[in-house]
């Protein structure tokens, strides 16, 4: 059953190196697609924007699995760096983790923004949970959710 034998922690200063990893291996397959891979820099661009604040870990079996950011922006919540190790994905533990970060996110009633790259499995994830394009490029497509209430149909699915 997803959501057994998980839990998100808050992520800590230690965590930086395994995630960085985490997001070149996860990362990989779509931005080689894409004619976009750097070695260095998939690693970078995650050390840059790491923030211990807004990150959670996910954990299952007592090891750090994935993680997950969620962070002010404007107006809402930006969503990103969810990276789940790929041993883990198609098992429904993305699925459930988004539906624990989306629950948190709609008490708050704020709308979430993220973006996915160009022709990435993830985006059907973040379509199922409510997502929808706002606008593309050749490289990233831009998606938003708004919060879902209680007394909103949508809430049910």
């Amino acid at each position: 059953m997803p959501g057994v034998g998980w839990e998100l922690r808050p992520a800590a200063e230690t965590d930086i190196e395994v995630i960085a990893e985490l997001r070149a291996d996860v990362m990989r397959p779509d931005l080689e697609r894409l004619g976009r891979y750097d070695e260095h820099r998939v690693r970078q661009r995650l050390r840059d924007s790491f923030s211990t604040r807004y990150t959670s870990v996910i954990m299952a079996d007592r090891a750090l699995v994935g993680c997950v950011t969620v962070r002010p922006r404007g107006d809402g919540l930006w969503l990103e760096h969810f990276y789940l190790a790929p041993r883990h994905q198609g098992r429904g533990l993305g699925s459930a983790v988004l539906r624990a970060v989306l629950g948190r996110t709609d008490v708050q009633g704020m709308a979430v923004g993220l973006n996915v790259l160009q022709g990435s499995p993830a985006r059907r994830l973040y379509e199922r949970h409510g997502f929808v394009v706002e606008s593309q490029d050749p490289v990233d497509v831009f998606m938003v959710r708004p919060p879902v209430t209680s007394s909103d149909p949508a809430a049910d699915a």
